[in-house]
């Protein structure tokens, strides 16, 4: 897949991604990797000038909070503690948000359809999620005016929530972000109008529709990550994986997948 260069309509990201969270169980995130950054292009469906006008912006990186939910481990810090001791896992709460599928059409809470958590995976956070409004999802950007613009344009419907959890022992952590829009076709033309400028691409096993970018940690006590990107009917959704070292591919295609089911069939 080629990168699309920047135009003069472009709107960038106010900062790229960087691994900055630390965690204390088993030291995946041993040393903070800063040189993995992303950066997608999105075109417009629609530009009176004739021309699709490139929105260029790096992979939103995860909304961090003081200390996980339930237990207070792992730390988001940017050095790993030595001396603290994983705390025993904590049967997640019931969850009360609530979702319906009917067709391609996503209703309810749109957190009720974000990939659900391994047993004994802890989450950065509410464990059902955060939904992040317009303003949240147009300040990624340098320019949020324009961002609003182009998500209207592409029928977004002002719905979106994220959710980032780390898995029980310790060698993941996962983010995934849904946007809602107001079909399917909107959906498939958001995500599909996305190509990654930096990273290696690869097609996900199991999805056509999907693609994903794998970014190799420079060393390999560092953090490495894959980001996958696809839609289940008017849903666009993005995954994201990262590990100590070298990404195994398969992490995200199976993760993928648990998101592609959970919007299939809403439970």
């Amino acid at each position: 897949m080629s990168a699309l260069e920047p135009e003069p309509s472009v709107v960038a990201r106010r900062q790229p991604r960087a691994l900055t969270i630390a965690l204390t169980t088993l030291g995946l995130l041993a040393v903070t990797a800063t040189s993995a950054a992303v950066t997608v292009a999105v075109g417009r469906p629609d530009n009176s000038s004739g021309a699709r006008g490139r929105v260029v912006a790096a992979a939103p990186a995860p909304h961090n909070s003081p200390s996980p939910s339930p237990s207070s481990s792992p730390s988001p810090l940017p050095v790993p503690s030595e001396t603290s001791a994983p705390a025993a896992p904590v049967p997640a709460p019931s969850s009360t948000v609530h979702g319906t599928v009917d067709g391609s059409t996503h209703g309810g809470d749109i957190r009720y359809f974000l990939i659900p958590m391994p047993a004994g995976a802890e989450s950065y956070g509410s464990a059902d999620g955060t939904s992040l409004s317009t303003k949240e999802v147009a300040a990624e950007f340098n320019n949020a005016d324009e961002m609003s613009s182009v998500l209207d344009s592409y029928g977004y419907q002002g719905d979106a929530a994220t959710r980032h959890y780390r898995t029980l022992d310790g060698q993941q952590e996962v983010s995934t972000r849904l946007l809602r829009f107001k079909s399917r076709q909107m959906a498939k033309e958001f995500a599909k109008g996305m190509s990654f400028k930096s990273g290696d691409t690869f097609d996900v096993d199991g999805d056509s529709d999907a693609q994903g970018v794998l970014l190799k940690p420079e060393q390999q006590a560092w953090t490495g990550e894959m980001i996958g990107v696809s839609y289940v009917g008017d849903i666009e959704y993005e995954v994201t994986v990262m590990v100590k070292g070298t990404p195994d591919k398969a992490l995200l295609v199976d993760a993928m997948k648990r998101q592609r089911d959970r919007l299939a069939a809403g439970g």
